[in-house]
């Protein structure tokens, strides 16, 4: 909040001089637009609009709530709705996740391109590494929920987060619709 706060004191200076100095009435040309672009970028932080709201899909789990069969497309429509509700989805999967949409071995780049993500926004974790430690790090240094049926258990200890309630965002097929309980 404070660079846009800054610009636009230096923008509102520029247009004053501009309008107050004759020799320098030029510079309304360059003061005027970035007056306005700085109000511009100070309303969008005022708004919140300037940072993602992050969550943390669970991809392995997450491919198979439609009829338990690991689906693509039940990931791009889920990720959809995400993105229709507001939110910056990062999907993890475990190593597998490839193997079970395609029959072989799938790594960060080729799942994002599937899905129409960003690189950086799509990991596979290594082989024999569970994927719950990281989607839930993943949560917790991103202050974001979480997209998955599982109720890791396992990880309770560590997490007491997952207890809160919405924290962890459900969902499933009900008469062939997605459903999630965004709330």
């Amino acid at each position: 909040m404070i660079p846009p706060l800054i610009l636009l004191a230096l923008s509102l200076t520029a247009l004053a001089a501009g309008f107050a100095l004759p020799g320098l009435s030029d510079l309304l040309l360059l003061a005027l637009p970035c007056t306005l672009a700085s109000l511009w970028l100070l309303l969008r932080a005022a708004l919140g609009r300037g940072r993602p709201k992050w969550i943390v899909v669970d991809g392995s789990n997450v491919m198979h709530w439609n009829g338990n069969v690991p689906r693509i497309e039940t990931l791009h429509e889920v990720l959809g709705q995400l993105a229709r509700h507001g939110y910056t989805p990062g999907v993890v999967f475990d190593a597998n996740a490839g193997y079970r949409l395609t029959g072989r071995h799938l790594g960060d780049r080729a799942l994002a391109r599937r899905l129409g993500l960003p690189k950086d926004r799509v990991m596979v974790v290594p082989k024999g590494t569970p994927a719950d430690p990281t989607v839930l790090a993943a949560a917790r240094d991103l202050g974001a929920r979480i997209v998955s049926n599982d109720r890791y258990r396992d990880w309770a200890a560590g997490h007491p987060e997952i207890q809160e309630p919405g924290w962890i965002v459900r969902g499933d097929y009900r008469d062939g619709r997605l459903w999630m309980d965004l709330g």
